[in-house]
């Protein structure tokens, strides 16, 4: 009778996840609400606990990050990135994914590759690069980057589930190794996919595109000169920022410093983000003096707010099932992943494919890989590795935007969902990231 209430269970918080991917957005964490009254009104089972600690760090991390998108922050990060681009066009598939994802990862969001897109593709196209290779990548590593991020609403989710006993594995110790394993899975994909595709000398579409006169020839520049523009407040307010950003990190380096916790131990991480991510918010707002009333409309807040509600409905049900079934978790999953970690890695991959939501997969699988037994160090690696399966399907805003400005056609977004130009880079750069990070998971957790 046990088992098949937990079947009935797993059902439901299945059911839910599936139904609120048909609509997205705000949805998912609708059906999660409504996952938790059917456990709890139908099954009798306890209510679980929302994740408050988590979504108050992903609402001033928003705060902070649309007070400097609307203060010009973002546009003024996008000069510096194209700069670096720039500075190896040859070696752009290699470049500009790793420029992204450094931005992303300082930024806490992927909104950044934005306005980078048709930067990216003007530099590879005039020098006779394939488009589709630094485009594709560049989009899949930003992805990968949201586990990186001291700010970003995934790393929240994380840190609120692993910086608790008995882990006590604090943010520092997840970036020590998400960080490194996704550079060396950025780099070695880039190799792979830096042969993916025809070279444009040889690419009839191409070719026939420029004898139209659809396209300048190849060298001759893609949609003409880029005019990339920046204030001074923008300066300031993304100097601000990634200065809270470097903060963060060194009181994540360093306990010593912290504050003393009501127990007279060093403060925890959660309260630190949220009192400095606050602090910055106001520093942007006396320095570099926004339009406040534009923050709402700003697109990182629309997309954080998203995430948070999303967040709160599915990690509120995944708790409820998970503290209700806690035992026959870790003796059959347990089992599972201790004979194949992999699966770990796997289940992540597919939540982040049906929500696109790393913060989602991250409340929904890690609580199940922690019971199960899994080390902190090894589930951070491979957790990263699997955020690159947001882009498996080329359903995101980021891959269509990414087609549209690449003129010469060669990214595309197929039309059999594996015929794409993210497919390849989405699956090389989660082993490859998955890989590295068990390793490094090993080594340092």
């Amino acid at each position: 009778m046990e088992t098949v209430k937990f079947v009935l269970e797993l059902a439901v918080v299945l059911g839910a996840i599936v139904m609120g991917t048909r609509s997205s957005g705000v949805a998912l964490g609708l059906w999660g609400g409504a996952g938790v009254a059917v456990l709890v009104f139908v099954f009798g089972e306890a209510v679980g606990t929302p994740p408050v600690d988590a979504l108050l760090i992903i609402l001033s991390v928003v705060l902070a990050s649309s007070m400097m998108q609307v203060a010009g922050g973002i546009d003024w990060m996008v000069t510096i990135a194209a700069r670096l681009i720039s500075r190896r066009p040859k070696q752009i598939t290699l470049i500009a994914p790793l420029v992204a994802f450094l931005f992303s990862v300082g930024a806490g969001t992927s909104n950044i590759l934005y306005p980078l897109l048709p930067v990216i593709y003007d530099l590879s196209y005039r020098n006779g690069v394939r488009p589709s290779r630094p485009l594709s990548l560049s989009v899949v590593a930003t992805g990968v980057a949201l586990a990186c991020s001291p700010v970003s609403a995934a790393m929240a989710a994380m840190v609120t589930l692993t910086d608790v006993s008995p882990y006590d594995f604090e943010l520092i110790d997840i970036i020590k190794i998400t960080l490194p394993a996704a550079i060396i899975g950025i780099v070695l994909s880039s190799f792979v996919v830096n042969k993916l595709g025809k070279e444009l000398r040889d690419d009839p579409e191409v070719q026939e595109r420029i004898r139209s006169g659809q396209l300048e020839a190849v060298g001759a520049g893609g949609p003409g000169a880029l005019k990339l523009e920046s204030t001074v407040q923008g300066r300031n307010a993304a100097l601000i920022f990634l200065t809270g950003v470097a903060a963060i990190v060194v009181f994540g380096l360093f306990k010593g410093i912290r504050p003393d916790g009501a127990d007279g131990s060093p403060l925890g991480m959660t309260p630190i983000i949220e009192m400095i991510m606050f602090l910055v918010g106001t520093l942007i707002l006396l320095v570099s003096r926004p339009d406040v009333s534009a923050v709402p409309a700003a697109s990182v807040f629309r997309a954080g707010m998203v995430s948070a509600i999303a967040l709160f409905g599915l990690a509120w049900l995944t708790d409820t099932f998970i503290t209700a079934h806690s035992e026959t978790i870790t003796d059959t999953v347990g089992d599972w992943v201790n004979a194949a970690p992999w699966i770990f890695a796997l289940g992540v991959f597919l939540v982040c494919v049906l929500t696109t939501s790393q913060s989602t997969a991250t409340r929904t699988i890690v609580p199940i890989g922690l019971a199960a037994g899994i080390a902190p160090g090894v589930l951070s690696g491979m957790w990263a590795g699997a955020f690159a399966g947001v882009y498996l399907l080329p359903t995101n805003g980021s891959q269509i935007a990414a087609a549209n400005f690449d003129l010469s056609g060669t990214t595309h977004l197929g039309t059999k969902l594996v015929d794409h130009s993210f497919f390849v880079p989405t699956i090389v750069l989660a082993v490859t990231t998955v890989a590295a990070g068990a390793g490094l998971g090993v080594l340092l957790g």
